[in-house]
């Protein structure tokens, strides 16, 4: 038992950032060059020449991610893709994950905490890790999809930064949990806003997270 699983205590609730956080890598671009190979990603790039120039020169990392998810996954079948996260969330579990962080989220399932994954990589091998990880959901960048195919884009807005918390607080909402406490962990820049939300926030980068936080039970 934690000192928050008593009755009347607010729930508990733990976000993690994924890439960085969870694992101990970026995922966006090797899961898009096992979809459509070099070939592929710079042919996304160069199909949309200005746009792609323009993007790096304001430095604008939502749109670049755009144009390219965009480029290498559209026109292909939602089915196929979704069949390689799931090979890539194999991956990603057997040799990708932080050890430290993931003892850090099986403490919070032990307590009884609900576990939300906010994260900008993408859902077609996003969901399938989640549910390995026997997290309560997963909320995240999805590429846009028309019928049994991918769009071209994103559907909505990239997963980072205030999208994080507008996120997770749309997650509470609908599902009517009222004034809870809430953990956050995060390794970038593009967690600021979600660490800055949560009552319990731990930036994870350049450090080891214990298993259990100090003042809590095991």
């Amino acid at each position: 038992m934690t000192q928050h699983d008593t009755i009347g205590e607010p729930e508990v609730v733990a976000a993690f950032d994924v890439d960085g956080t969870l694992t101990v890598r970026d995922c966006v671009r090797p899961f898009l060059l096992r979809v459509g190979g070099w070939r592929g990603v710079i042919t996304a790039l160069l199909r949309k020449p200005l746009a792609a120039a323009g993007a790096a020169a304001h430095r604008d990392r939502d749109r670049f991610k755009e144009l390219i998810v965009g480029g290498v996954l559209r026109g292909r079948k939602v089915q196929q893709v979704e069949d390689l996260g799931e090979e890539f969330a194999a991956l990603v579990e057997q040799g990708w994950l932080r050890a430290d962080t993931i003892e850090r989220l099986r403490w919070h399932q032990r307590a009884g905490h609900r576990i939300v994954l906010v994260s900008a990589s993408l859902g077609p091998y996003l969901r399938p890790l989640g549910r390995r990880l026997g997290v309560d959901d997963v909320l995240c960048a999805e590429p846009l999809t028309k019928g049994d195919e991918f769009g071209d884009g994103l559907d909505g807005v990239n997963c980072r930064r205030a999208e994080k918390v507008r996120r997770l607080d749309a997650w509470l909402k609908s599902r009517r949990i009222e004034n809870a406490t809430v953990w956050a962990y995060g390794d970038s820049d593009g967690d600021i806003e979600l660490l800055a939300r949560a009552d319990h926030p731990l930036l994870v980068k350049g450090t080891t997270v214990s298993a259990i936080p100090v003042g809590f039970d095991s």
